[in-house]
């Protein structure tokens, strides 16, 4: 009787820690600081990196991206394969722990504007093309799994 009375009463700690994964396992043992990341962001273009932060925006259309703020107010997006995960818009404001490949991206002047434009879009928010004067360059992470913490 005592045996099945630890997995019974261990069930719900498991459903109280407010842990979710998303995607694939976590396999890196250190964080990596998104200040560092966006410090020095060349050291760290193709290598995989894990990341922890507050998320503070979530695609509102398909949830295949999350944007991570840091304590100092760094922040980076988490972008994912559509469909492959689906960051849930009720998570924001909650902790996010998230791996993937550090990414760089140089869009030109045109590419910048249909960027942002379609994310306007999604986030049902007013875009004016006029606002983007160059092409730019973007830093994110290639999503590949995620662990939601609440």
């Amino acid at each position: 009787m005592r045996r099945l009375l630890f997995p019974i009463l261990a069930c719900p700690l498991l459903l109280i820690s407010g842990e979710k994964k998303l995607g694939k396992p976590l396999v890196l043992d250190q964080l990596t600081p998104i200040q560092a990341l966006l410090a020095q962001p060349e050291q760290y273009v193709g290598k995989v990196v894990k990341v922890k932060g507050r998320a503070t925006e979530v695609c509102e259309k398909m949830g295949c991206w999350t944007t991570l703020v840091d304590e100092q107010g760094n922040s980076i997006r988490i972008k994912v394969n559509d469909g492959e995960i689906v960051f849930p818009r009720s998570h924001v404001g909650k902790m996010v722990i998230a791996e993937g490949t550090f990414k760089k991206i140089v869009l030109s002047r045109e590419q910048a504007v249909a960027r942002a434009r379609h994310e306007a879009e999604e986030q049902g928010r007013k875009f004016d093309p006029d606002s983007i004067r160059s092409g730019v360059t973007i830093y994110q992470i290639q999503g590949t799994g995620a662990v939601l913490l609440d």
